[in-house]
């Protein structure tokens, strides 16, 4: 089973990232996942100098940018031990962010292609994928999918629709506090993008989510099912995830500003009792 964490490149660019990366490895994950990294592949090499085992995955990386050919270009310089410690999680975004969206299918599969024919492997690389199309697409052109904002029904249907082989990881978001109005305040302040996004929006009513519970701010119900409270509850959700078919988990510690060093240690010590 692999344990990663997951934060943003924002938050990691309001440190020194390296740093960051080598508290990550030494707390026991094996991946950094990094939320919205951008056109920001700097970001990456700055997470792989600083550790000798941890794994950079992005999470996701947009097929509208940067370009296959950057993203070729960048990973046919790095060393082979490198090239082997990278994860290009991608995605294709959501139409309201991004001016010129169409046939996301197509953008997908001809930014695979270009991967391709650039040596890029498909082992180093995963979809978010929430159709069946794209689930579909991760199974032959990827190494498998990465799940965000679901519960362990939606990776039951993926390993289901996937087989037993190609990898599935799972966000789990957490906020670790014993105030509850205090960690439902924060996960509804994490959540308010998603609640105005139709795929999302989407994806939550297939999984059971009502039209009541998805009006901003989002029901009690809605926030606690998404957002885990406390580090022991988020590993027992990790756990069903594994148990619906998940093979590496990321851990997504919530937090009002920079990184939640704190919850992170809390994080490895119940992860490490698994």
């Amino acid at each position: 089973m692999s344990w990663g964490l997951l934060t943003s490149r924002s938050r990691l660019r309001t440190v020194d990232a390296g740093a960051a990366a080598a508290q990550v490895e030494a707390l026991g994950f094996d991946t950094l996942w990094v939320a919205d990294p951008r056109e920001d592949l700097p970001l990456l090499d700055e997470v792989l100098a600083a550790t000798t085992t941890l794994r950079a995955a992005t999470a996701v990386l947009s097929v509208w940018a940067p370009p296959a050919g950057a993203v070729a270009d960048w990973w046919s310089v790095l060393p082979e031990q490198q090239q082997e410690r990278v994860l290009l999680g991608l995605g294709v975004s959501h139409a309201l962010l991004v001016p010129q969206y169409e046939k996301p299918m197509a953008a997908m599969t001809a930014y695979l292609d270009r991967l391709d024919a650039a040596g890029v492997p498909a082992a180093a690389r995963v979809l978010g994928a929430n159709g069946p199309r794209m689930v579909e697409l991760a199974g032959r052109r990827a190494a498998g999918t990465l799940t965000y904002l679901t519960m362990p029904e939606r990776t039951a249907a993926q390993r289901a629709a996937l087989g037993p082989q190609p990898r599935i990881a799972a966000e789990v978001k957490v906020v670790v506090t014993d105030d509850r109005a205090e960690g439902r305040s924060l996960a509804r302040a994490h959540l308010a993008t998603y609640l105005g996004l139709p795929n999302y929006l989407g994806n939550l009513r297939t999984m059971g989510f009502t039209d009541e519970d998805l009006t901003p701010p989002g029901s009690d119900r809605l926030v606690d099912a998404l957002v885990l409270q406390g580090a022991a509850a988020a590993l027992e959700r990790a756990a069903e995830h594994r148990a619906a078919g998940a093979d590496a988990i990321a851990l997504h510690a919530l937090s009002a500003t920079g990184l939640p060093r704190d919850a992170w240690r809390e994080l490895a010590a119940q992860a490490g009792a698994v």
